[in-house]
């Protein structure tokens, strides 16, 4: 039996590899179904439930965090252990890498079918940007670093407004509907820039897949090289929403005994 951080950062690469096989799973059947299976909503949806489900099947154990730039604001924020960091990155990292893997086996006929056997960045045969987010042609890489630290930010304030016992706070076991629902939001409201990765790991597990696996150095220099875009905008990101829920909630809060 794993003990310790090695327990809890096998629970990150398991909850993460849960989030990223429904995630990535849902933009492959919509991608490659030319969109009879699936629809814009239907990913929103899909990332919804499935960063529910990630939550249910970690929480317990590494309080699932399924996302680097999530556990590095907890550490800045929340006196979560700095040594703890690395360790749950590259499991989360590698759980996204691994559920790429599975998602690519399974659908590895209808991506044939698809494009060809020529797997492509971009183009009418696109099929790189099941796996990891690519920006739109118009989108700078300014533009899209603002886009994901906006995208984090209201993530990691969300996350904290449910999980506050001192707010209204949401039960233990109902954390997951609520955050999934909150995935769902930004990408509905977020998702047009560059697909809202808002999520180092989700974004360079599979990144990181596709260059193995067959698409190639295309793949970190598209987007006039795009790639660093969601690893560090999201720390920025998820650093800025906890500071600013600190600053106008919890800082706020009055004790019991205060209010009477």
């Amino acid at each position: 039996m794993l003990k310790g951080t090695a327990r809890e950062a096998a629970a990150e690469f398991f909850g993460t590899f849960i989030l990223i096989a429904f995630g990535v799973g849902v933009v492959a059947q919509t991608v490659l179904s030319k969109n009879a299976n699936g629809s814009f909503l239907a990913i929103n949806i899909g990332w919804g439930l499935a960063v529910m489900l990630g939550i249910y099947a970690s929480a317990g154990v590494s309080g699932a965090h399924l996302n680097p730039a999530v556990t590095v604001a907890l550490a800045v924020h929340r006196q979560f252990p700095w040594g703890k960091v690395l360790p749950y990155s590259l499991a989360q990292i590698a759980g996204a890498f691994a559920a790429s893997a599975v998602v690519f086996l399974t659908y590895r006929e209808a991506l044939s079918a698809f494009d060809g056997g020529v797997r492509a960045v971009d183009g009418v045969t696109a099929t790189a940007g099941i796996w990891a987010t690519y920006p739109q042609p118009f989108l700078s890489i300014g533009g899209g670093f603002v886009d994901q630290v906006v995208g984090t930010m209201l993530l990691m304030a969300g996350v904290l407004a449910v999980t506050d016992q001192k707010n209204v706070g949401a039960p233990a076991w109902f954390t997951g509907p609520l955050v999934g629902l909150l995935v769902i939001g930004i990408g509905v409201a977020f998702g047009f820039n560059a697909g809202y990765a808002i999520n180092p790991a989700r974004d360079f597990g599979p990144r990181l897949f596709t260059y193995l696996a067959g698409w190639g150095h295309p793949v970190f220099t598209a987007g006039g090289g795009w790639w660093w875009v969601p690893i560090v905008a999201p720390i920025v990101g998820a650093i800025l929403g906890a500071w600013l829920y600190d600053a106008f909630i919890n800082k706020h809060h009055v004790a019991p005994e205060a209010g009477r």
